[in-house]
C-alpha cells in the first residue's frame, strides 16, 4: 500500500512538473518561488533529546543550511546559552548539531530552545550570517541520582511505517515513563538523511521525543543499506559505541549490539562486514562489565539485545550472541533479556534452556505490533505488553 501511494506520489509530481513546463511564466516563476522557498534555512527537525543524566543531556537537530547553532536554557527563563566547543572552536557551519548541556541539577525541569544563524559565507577572513531562526520551547527534567524507581516503554520492529508510533502511542496508557528505548529494526535499510528524518524523528519527536529521552538502539536492518555508516551521526551514545551500560533507578542496563543475523561471509554482505569479531569484542567488554560494584550491587540486571539468544529459530545471529553472551548472562545472574527481530511477541520465562526471562516484542504488521512498558523499583520488576488494539498479551515480575 505504501509503495503504491509513493508512485502515485511520484506521477503527481511529474504530471505538475509537465504543466509548468507546458503554460507560460507566470507559472514557472511560481514554481522557481517555491524552490527558493524550499530551500531557505529552517529545522528539519524539532530538537529531540539524547543520553540523559542528572547532570547533562545530549540536544540534537538538524538544519536545512550549514550554520552556527546552539541552545538557551534555563528553569525559569531561557538565561544560559550553550554551543558545542571543540579545540577552542565553536561548532559551526555544520547542520547536524549536538550539543550537550553540562552542570545540570538531579531532579530539575529545564526549558529549552535551539536557534541557529545560517553561515552563507565562510572564507578565511570573511564570515557572512544569513538567517537566524529558533524552535518552539521544550522542557525536559533530568533524573534524580540514585532513585529507587525507574520506567521506560520500548518500540521495536517498526520496519519503515512511520503512522505505528502514533497508533501503538494511542494504547499506551498513561503509566509514568522515563525514556523510550527503540530496540532495534526502526527501518527495513539505511537510504539516506531524509528516511531518517521522515520515518523516525518526525513522527516520534510530534510525540515525545523533544522532552523525553530515547535511546536508538541499532538491529540487523539499521546495518543495511547505503547510508548505514553515517546513521550513528544522528544520535547520542555514550561512549560512541552502539554498546554500553549505564546504572538509573534499580536497574543496571546493558545495550548490546547483536549485529546482522547472517553469517559475515553470506555473498549480500559482499565481504564488508565482520560482524562475528563485533560480538566478540562486545563479550570481552561485557565480562569486565558484570565483575564491576555497580552491577554486582544493582536490584536488578536487564539486558536490551535485538536479536535474542533463544526462541529465535537457528540463524547464525541468534546463535552466535547464544554462544557469546548466555555464558556471561547465565553465571552472573542477568535478570532478564529484552528483545525483538523475530516478529512473533512472547513472554519466556527461564527454562532449562535459559536460566533467565527473554521478553520478545512483536513485528511490523497491523494485529502484530507491540508497545510495553517497563517498571522497576525496589520491591519488583514488571513487564506489560500490549498490542496495537490495546489488549494485554504479555505480563511478567520479578
Amino acid at each position: 500500500m505504501e509503495e503504491r501511494n509513493q508512485r502515485r506520489k511520484f506521477l503527481g509530481q511529474l504530471t505538475a512538473v509537465s504543466a509548468l513546463t507546458a503554460i507560460g511564466n507566470t507559472s514557472l516563476k511560481a514554481q522557481t518561488k517555491e524552490v527558493l522557498q524550499d530551500e531557505m534555512h529552517k529545522l528539519l527537525t524539532p530538537p529531540y533529546i539524547q543520553v540523559l543524566t542528572p547532570t547533562s543531556v545530549d540536544i540534537v537537530f538538524i538544519t536545512a543550511k550549514k550554520a552556527y547553532s546552539w541552545v538557551e536554557y534555563g528553569t525559569e527563563d531561557l538565561d544560559k546559552k550553550v554551543e558545542g566547543k571543540s579545540d577552542g572552536f565553536m561548532e559551526a557551519y555544520q547542520r547536524i548539531n549536538n550539543i550537550r548541556i553540562s552542570g545540570l541539577q538531579p531532579g530539575k525541569t529545564y526549558k529549552y530552545r535551539v536557534v541557529s544563524k545560517e553561515i552563507v559565507t565562510f572564507k578565511p577572513y570573511e564570515l557572512v550570517y544569513g538567517k537566524e531562526i529558533m524552535s518552539s520551547e521544550y522542557s525536559f527534567t533530568t533524573p534524580v541520582m540514585d532513585h529507587d524507581e525507574v520506567s521506560c516503554l520500548i518500540f521495536n520492529d517498526i520496519h519503515d511505517r512511520p503512522y505505528s508510533f502514533k497508533d501503538l502511542w494511542t494504547v499506551k496508557g498513561d503509566k509514568p515513563y522515563d525514556f523510550v528505548f527503540l530496540n532495534g529494526d526502526m527501518f527495513d535499510y539505511q537510504e539516506d538523511e531524509q528516511q531518517i528524518i521522515d520515518h523516525l524523528l518526525l513522527p516520534i519527536t510530534s510525540l515525545f521525543a523533544s522532552e523525553k529521552a530515547f535511546i536508538m538502539s541499532r538491529g540487523n536492518h539499521e546495518t543495511r543499506g547505503k547510508f548505514r555508516r553515517e546513521f550513528k551521526g544522528y544520535f547520542s551514545y555514550p561512549s560512541d559505541k552502539y554498546y554500553y551500560s549505564f546504572k538509573q533507578g534499580p536497574v543496571y542496563w546493558i545495550i548490546l549490539d547483536t549485529g546482522e543475523d547472517k553469517p559475515d561471509d553470506a555473498p549480500v554482505y559482499a565481504g564488508i562486514v565482520d560482524f562475528d569479531h563485533y560480538r566478540l569484542e562486545q563479550a570481552r567488554w561485557l565480562a569486565e562489565i558484570v565483575e564491576t560494584t555497580a552491577y554486582k550491587q544493582a536490584t536488578y540486571r536487564v539486558v536490551m539485545m535485538h536479536i535474542p539468544p533463544f526462541h529465535s529459530g537457528d540463524w547464525h545471529g541468534t546463535m552466535h550472541c547464544r554462544a557469546v553472551f548466555d555464558p556471561i548472562f547465565t553465571k552472573h545472574q542477568v535478570d532478564i533479556v529484552i528483545s525483538g527481530h523475530t516478529h512473533r511477541y512472547g513472554i519466556h520465562p527461564p527454562s532449562e534452556e535459559h536460566a533467565y526471562p527473554i521478553i520478545i516484542g512483536g513485528g511490523p504488521k497491523e494485529g502484530n505490533r507491540t508497545i510495553t512498558h517497563f517498571h522497576a523499583d525496589k520491591k519488583r520488576l514488571a513487564i506489560e505488553m500490549k498490542r496495537d488494539d490495546g489488549q494485554i498479551v504479555g505480563t511478567y515480575e520479578i
